[in-house]
């Protein structure tokens, strides 16, 4: 790990600069974008009944939206105040109170009726509640109750046949770790959280790559470095603060570069509210705007590293750093003969990126003398997302971007919790501190004191279709313990996902307000916990940031839901209820107690256990992991990775399609309209070129299908590559085929090719063959 310190925020240049300027008309008026002071006085209003409280926890706790890690109003990488829409948007969910009885037991043919949107809006969940099979609403019960439902049923399974989850909004590293250890306690290795289905690629293509698995930079390292590449990320809409980062890395001299399919508007130019120049003016965000395919990231990469390589052939030391890649790297002449192996005719087929476009990036590449990758999940949400990753990190390697100021790898995090699930130990694949190899089950074995078990566990996905296996099947999922969480609104193809949520026996859902989720059936009952925010939580909690920034956020003093109660202390509780007889090793008196043992357990974040209201932050892994090129391998070298173009698998004519957000936080949406582009909900987002091609004009009714799905919606003609669509993410995920995994992480295919038709072309021939012949020619020409 670094050795260097995080030298703390940097003060921005008030100067204006008119040269980065959107548009001379004050405050982009007649533009589509975002209306921030509309927004937060919106805000102000719904919290209007806990102003104080929610005043408190702006100025006090740390965001529990994205990962940037903003503490109170400040963070590590600028000075001033930081708040954007995002934080606001969520503040609500922990003002809120509860949700009026009448409501709460009403029947469940009229709650089922509401959308999440409306579901969020009703408060915040009271008390213990349970509904058995023919029973049409909710029944309250004591903890006690509750507690010894779940704790009956765990002792009569096979712990193979119980697991749990864990969701990433405003949860804490102590919960994260708490049921980690409870799971393994209790016999079961199914643990899995939010991260395996957005950034589970990253972790394991860097881990593989560079034996990490986090960011190497910090967001500093964004400012000032000669080339800061986005690639698949829309950070200015996911993670709007960092847009500051933006500004101020233009500023100094920044080249912005974007690649995705869709040339986003957040990400072309954005109004920038705490920053008064761009309020009024905006500011312009990329200097270049690659569109590649959509899974053509791969072939892109290719094609820069072919290039290099051509003029490595021409002038030695031009594009590759040959000391870096002498002292730091193996696997060089693998990846040379792998990229110089395909010619440019695949690659520019594969990527959809010209050969004069791939050459113009690779060569400011290798002109560049830093560069910071950042990346999200138009990278990682592919079955080759693991491959996606590594083969940013062959690009960082050969460039020697890696490991000093102003380089780096990032994969930027859109959940304020995430990057420590991981860490902590709720993952099947991982304990606190490493890997669950038989080392790693010895070494936290023996901090925990009981034996770990074994046997590899089951990915959330997995874990949902195990409750289809046979009635007498060790692995068939019986009982699952949620803790937040909608999977009909997250993963592929909802109406399987809907299936296998019915088919388990006790499903618990731990939360804070309901969702769509709660209300489907269960063969023996649904049972639903109130847990507390992290501002509530006795003790205070702490949460890792994209940048490994461990900050602590207190216990904040305001209203609370009588009978919530902090999610670890919840884990506790039934574990000892399951097996009394050693509750002695589970148990923890209070927060610090858990810090205390993270720090031994979880080596890196030694220092956690310091942290409090006075001692606020501290940054594992230091400034830069692989620093000075060193990573932490068995030789100390990084691994070039040699990956495969993937076969993308549409058919001619066809599209690809792949989902995107709009006015959402994750699955939690906010508007209908999307505010950079004015897109709705069930816009489907297709080039106009396009559109022609197929006698689609603009507004027009069309269906987008395939053997997985349909979708209804109307065409959007938008700056997207051709022969691409893109759809709003979760309402195009009946498109998306059930149980496609990647390799290496697990996360699933939200990819895939589709037939796009006029409505009243589809319709008019659904009564014969026609439809179910064009989906067999699709399928067939995929095969």
């Amino acid at each position: 790990m670094g050795k260097t310190k995080h030298t703390g925020p940097v003060k921005l240049s008030k100067k204006p600069d008119p040269n980065l300027w959107s548009s001379k008309v004050p405050f982009g008026l007649g533009k589509i974008k975002p209306h921030h002071i509309r927004d937060t006085m919106k805000v102000v209003w719904e919290n209007r009944d806990n102003l104080p409280y929610a005043t408190r926890i702006l100025t006090k706790g740390v965001c529990d939206g994205c990962a940037l890690g903003v503490q109170g109003l400040k963070d590590q990488t600028l000075t001033g105040p930081h708040v954007c829409t995002t934080r606001l948007n969520v503040l609500r969910l922990n003002t809120m109170s509860a949700i009026k009885e009448d409501v709460l037991h009403a029947d469940i043919d009229e709650l089922r009726k509401m959308s999440s949107t409306e579901l969020r809006k009703l408060g915040r969940i009271p008390y213990p509640l349970i509904r058995r099979p023919g029973e049409n609403n909710f029944s309250r019960l004591t903890w006690d109750e509750a507690l010894d439902v779940i704790a009956e049923k765990m002792k009569a399974l096979n712990p193979k046949q119980y697991a749990f989850y864990s969701t990433s909004r405003g949860i804490t590293n102590e919960s994260y770790y708490t049921v980690g250890k409870v799971a393994r306690y209790l016999g079961t290795n199914n643990v899995d959280n939010a991260s395996r289905i957005c950034h589970s690629p990253s972790k394991t293509g860097l881990s593989r790559s560079l034996g990490i698995g986090a960011s190497s930079c910090n967001y500093k390292d964004w400012i000032g470095t000669d080339v800061l590449v986005f690639w698949g990320s829309v950070a200015a809409n996911n993670q709007p603060v960092s847009t500051k980062y933006m500004y101020a890395a233009k500023r100094k001299g920044t080249k912005i570069i974007i690649i995705n399919p869709y040339h986003e508007p957040s990400m072309d130019n954005y109004w920038i509210p705490s920053i008064p120049e761009s309020a009024l003016f905006g500011t312009q965000i990329a200097d270049d705007v690659y569109q590649v395919n959509i899974g053509g990231d791969i072939a892109f990469m290719h094609g820069i590293m072919k290039h290099w390589f051509d003029m490595e052939e021409k002038e030695p030391g031009s594009a590759i750093d040959h000391q870096f890649v002498a002292e730091h790297v193996n696997g060089f002449e693998e990846l040379k003969a792998k990229a110089t192996s395909y010619n440019w005719e695949q690659l520019v087929s594969s990527s959809g990126i010209s050969k004069e476009q791939t050459i113009a990036l690779a060569e400011l590449l290798a002109k560049s003398k830093s560069a910071v990758f950042v990346w999200s999940m138009g990278l990682t949400q592919h079955r080759f997302g693991t491959d996606n990753v590594s083969q940013v990190a062959n690009l960082a390697m050969l460039r020697g971007f890696l490991g000093r100021e102003n380089c780096g790898v990032m994969p930027i995090r859109g959940h304020s919790g995430v990057q420590g699930s991981g860490e902590m130990g709720a993952d099947p694949f991982v304990l606190p501190g490493g890997p669950m190899n038989e080392n790693g089950r010895k070494r936290v074995g023996e901090v925990w004191g009981f034996d770990i078990p074994d046997w590899q566990g089951d990915i959330v996905g997995v874990s949902l279709e195990n409750t289809l296996l046979p009635e007498d099947h060790e692995r068939k999922l019986k009982l699952y313990y949620m803790s937040g969480g909608n999977f009909l609104e997250t993963m592929p193809n909802p109406d399987f996902v809907r299936q296998c949520l019915e088919n388990m026996d006790i499903r618990v859902h731990q939360d804070i307000i309901f969702n769509t989720s709660t209300f489907v059936d269960a063969k023996e009952a649904v049972i639903v916990l109130p847990a507390m925010t992290r501002y509530e939580q006795p003790g205070g909690g702490t949460s890792t940031s994209t940048e490994r920034m461990v900050y602590f956020s207190p216990e904040i003093k305001g209203p609370r839901i009588e009978e919530a109660r902090s999610e670890w202390e919840i884990y506790v509780d039934l574990a000892k209820r399951v097996k009394p007889e050693e509750s002695h090793l589970i148990d923890f008196k209070d927060a610090d107690a858990i810090r205390d043992e993270i720090a031994v357990a979880a080596p890196n974040y030694n220092g956690i256990q310091h942290l409090n209201e006075d001692n606020t932050v501290f940054q594992w892994g230091g400034a830069w992991l692989c620093e000075d090129g060193i990573c932490p391998t068995p030789d100390g070298k990084g691994s070039l990775v040699t990956v495969e173009l993937p076969e993308l698998r549409k058919p001619e004519g066809h599209f690809y399609v792949t989902t995107r957000r709009g006015k959402q936080f994750n699955s939690m949406i906010y508007g209908e309209k999307d505010p950079f582009n004015d897109a709705d909900r069930f816009d489907v987002l297709m080039n106009k070129i396009d559109g022609k091609e197929h006698q689609i004009n603009e507004g027009d009714a069309i269906v987008v299908y395939n053997h997985h799905g349909t979708f209804n919606g109307r065409a959007k003609f938008v700056s997207v590559k051709s022969g691409n669509i893109e759809l709003h993410w979760p309402e195009g995920n009946e498109l998306i085929p059930k149980g496609v995994y990647e390799e290496h992480a697990g996360i699933p295919e939200y990819n895939t090719a589709v037939i796009v038709e006029k409505a009243e072309t589809y319709y008019a021939h659904k009564d014969t063959k026609y439809v179910e012949k064009r989906v067999e020619e699709l399928e067939t020409e995929m095969s």
